[in-house]
């Protein structure tokens, strides 16, 4: 259990803890808890955590406590040295895309997904689903979206995450490559206009010109507060702008559901129908 983060109600964390030592042998250094303004601790502490667990090859997985704000600033020490340590599933999501991406820039699979302050809320259907694709050697179930933005069909590897994460890394070295990349997306609190202004960025930086398709999990509270407008309809209007096959409603982000996904690893988006299927394992690479 690490805190790469932004720090945390401690009991939140102490019930997503519960839930994961059902299963699993779970620890975590005391230094977790300690608070440095908005951050769990200094870059220092939470960086060490990270490479740490990382290369202790006693742990089979790595689960965050929260996201929030700040991996991002450790992205520039972890560059100076090579991933260390057998390959292991990281487990998060929201801030933690920018360690997904930098996993995903190594040839990483990884886990976006619950953060341990988040999984309580969810329910057991979001545990079992966590615990299958840490362990299943076959492919997670399909996932469903509730709508089809633009029609067909795309095949690749899915990369992305938090659409504010994933422009900030634009032009970074730790952004993976998208070529024929299936681009998944959520995010939370950025109104239309804000929406817009990032996807303007992807465009601008040829992102749509690179990636084969796109899937939308859920926008929370991106709505202007007495519009005539939604934040799904600029959404559509912008997808259908880019004219890749794009479906959206996937039950993954900030909303009440966030079913767990393997980044890196291929998938079969069908956005006539809305489905996301999942062609490898998550596990696999990990033994």
């Amino acid at each position: 259990m690490i805190a790469p983060a932004s720090g945390f109600e401690r009991e939140a964390f102490e019930a997503g803890l519960a839930l994961i030592r059902r299963r699993y042998r779970a620890e975590h250094d005391p230094g977790l808890f300690e608070r440095q303004r908005y951050l769990a601790g200094s870059d220092a502490r939470r960086r060490a955590e990270l490479q740490a667990a990382l290369a202790d090859p006693g742990i089979r997985a790595v689960f965050c406590a929260r996201g929030g704000y700040g991996a991002t600033r450790l992205l520039g020490q972890l560059a100076a040295g090579a991933l260390g340590g057998p390959p292991k599933l990281l487990v998060g999501f929201s801030d933690i895309t920018a360690l997904h991406l930098w996993l995903q820039a190594h040839g990483r699979i990884s886990i976006h997904g619950p953060v341990l302050t988040q999984l309580p809320r969810l329910g057991p259907a979001a545990c079992a689903r966590l615990f299958e694709l840490l362990e299943s050697p076959h492919p997670a179930a399909p996932l469903r979206g509730d709508a089809t933005y633009v029609g067909g069909t795309a095949e690749g590897p899915l990369l992305g995450g938090n659409l504010s994460v994933v422009t900030r890394l634009l032009g970074t070295p730790f952004m993976p490559a998208l070529d024929g990349a299936v681009l998944l997306l959520e995010d939370q609190g950025e109104r239309p206009y804000r929406l817009d202004r990032m996807w303007t960025h992807l465009r601008l930086a040829g992102v749509f010109e690179r990636v084969r398709g796109i899937a939308l999990g859920s926008f929370t509270h991106c709505e202007e507060p007495e519009a005539s407008y939604s934040s799904a309809e600029v959404l559509r209007e912008l997808a259908q702008s880019v004219g890749l096959p794009c479906a959206a409603g996937f039950p993954v982000g900030h909303g009440e559901a966030n079913e767990p996904v393997p980044l890196g690893a291929r998938v079969r988006l069908e956005a006539d129908s809305a489905r996301l299927s999942f062609l490898e394992p998550a596990a696999s690479a990990e033994g």
